[in-house]
């Protein structure tokens, strides 16, 4: 577990299929159906390195999502061989990468050192823990669940917001879509590694690219 590993992989060569968001590096492929997608993940799964990992494969329709880890706090070295791996199989069958598709959804919900109660969100939504301040849903389907430490001193407001994880090159785009159908812009002063958005009722969502633009620290709300 360590920051030395993401900023690796973020600056290797060869990954440009890639995109590291909260859940670790992710890429989603084109196909021209879903059994060219189905053969692809049969084939993605067969490399040596992925059995029992936590690396999660997702087909809709003609699309594969691949996720290499399900935090990036668990990637490690060899994640970037089978990432270029996996890009060289996508190739070959045809398939074509799309990163300005990748996203993530995380829901982040706030407390005091002294409550923060993962035990009970972990109990209620049957999910798994990964590291000691999130749940994650075993069948990788749902969104994770992190759990956010407020500060002493600090007010606790929005007990509970949504986080959106994109690249750095889509997350512009979508915060100006946000803002056309309606929401505004809380907090742009970090961007663009980050804004912080509300809709007319004032819930927050984070639109985060990073560690993906890894320019700043990761947003606290």
């Amino acid at each position: 577990m360590s920051e030395a590993h993401w900023k690796e992989f973020l600056q290797a060569d060869g990954l440009e299929d890639w995109v590291v968001l909260h859940g670790g590096p992710s890429a989603v492929f084109l196909t021209s159906s879903l059994a060219e997608a189905a053969e692809l993940a049969r084939a993605v799964a067969q490399l040596p390195g992925l059995e029992d990992s936590h690396t999660q494969l997702s087909i809709v329709s003609k699309r594969l999502t691949v996720r290499l880890t399900r935090e990036i706090w668990k990637i490690e070295p060899d994640h970037i061989t089978l990432a270029r791996d996996i890009s060289k199989i996508a190739k070959s069958l045809g398939a074509v990468s799309d990163p300005n598709q990748v996203q993530e959804v995380q829901f982040a919900i706030a407390a005091k050192a002294d409550a923060i109660d993962l035990g009970f969100w972990r109990a209620v939504l049957g999910y798994d823990p990964m590291l000691e301040d999130n749940a994650i849903d075993p069948l990788g389907v749902s969104s994770t669940v992190w759990m956010q430490d407020i500060e002493e001193g600090k007010a606790l407001r929005h007990a509970m917001h949504i986080d959106v994880s994109l690249s750095k090159e889509s997350a512009q785009a979508r915060v100006d879509a946000a803002v056309k159908a309606g929401g505004v812009v809380v907090d742009g002063s970090h961007a663009p590694s980050w804004w912080i958005l509300a809709d007319r009722s004032g819930n927050k969502v984070c639109v985060v690219a990073w560690p993906d633009g890894a320019k700043a620290d990761k947003p606290e709300n």
